[in-house]
């Protein structure tokens, strides 16, 4: 029983009923290393809301160089993948196996969309003479996206885990908390995108 709620990353994976952990979806150790994650950006977020404060005309300035076309299809995306996660884990609920597969799959593309578009993006910003050295803005806007795109990359990792796991079976109706907790930690994931998106390329 301790090995369940130490490891999400294997056991937290596994075909284990959901009422044996608690009445949060997916493994109870997930939710301490969720909040975890939104303690850590809530406080990078705090810290460039106070940068911004302090230059607020550079910030503008640069915030005008942003390619928000791309930030706001990447923020489509992301919703768009929220809902196939969480529609994966309502068909597995209702024993809808290859279904929870298709949408867990499609899940995964968004996310491979994601990191693409960000990659494209990147390079813009690369282009323009954006880097960690240039300006406060620049130093907080590429390690904020930068933190959030290892962020997607880990999401996938663990999708895929779950979509392998969900494709052998190793996933049923009664039991399914691998898929719970996967599609808890890409909401968050997907939340801190929302936040991001919202203080860097729309405040002004």
């Amino acid at each position: 029983m301790p090995y369940r709620s130490l490891a999400p990353c294997s056991a937290g994976l596994a075909a284990t009923p959901r009422s044996a952990r608690s009445a949060l979806p997916g493994d109870l150790a997930i939710w301490f290393f969720i909040f975890a994650e939104l303690l850590v950006f809530g406080v990078l977020f705090l810290a460039y809301a106070v940068a911004r404060r302090s230059q607020i005309e550079l910030f503008n300035s640069e915030q005008a160089l942003l390619d928000r076309r791309s930030g706001l299809f990447n923020t489509l995306v992301l919703i768009s993948s929220s809902f196939a996660v969480a529609s994966g884990a309502a068909a597995m609920r209702a024993g809808q196996v290859r279904r929870c597969a298709g949408w867990l799959l499609g899940a995964w593309a968004l996310g491979a969309v994601f990191l693409l578009v960000k990659v494209r993006e990147f390079r813009h910003d690369a282009d323009i003479g954006m880097q960690l050295s240039r300006n406060l803005f620049d130093m907080f806007y590429l390690s904020l996206t930068f933190f959030h795109f290892m962020h997607v990359a880990m999401a996938m990792v663990i999708l895929s885990v779950v979509l392998w796991n969900t494709v052998h079976g190793r996933y049923s109706k009664a039991s399914h908390t691998g898929i719970e907790t996967a599609s808890s930690y890409w909401h968050m994931v997907d939340l801190v995108w929302i936040i991001l998106f919202l203080l860097i390329y729309v405040l002004h």
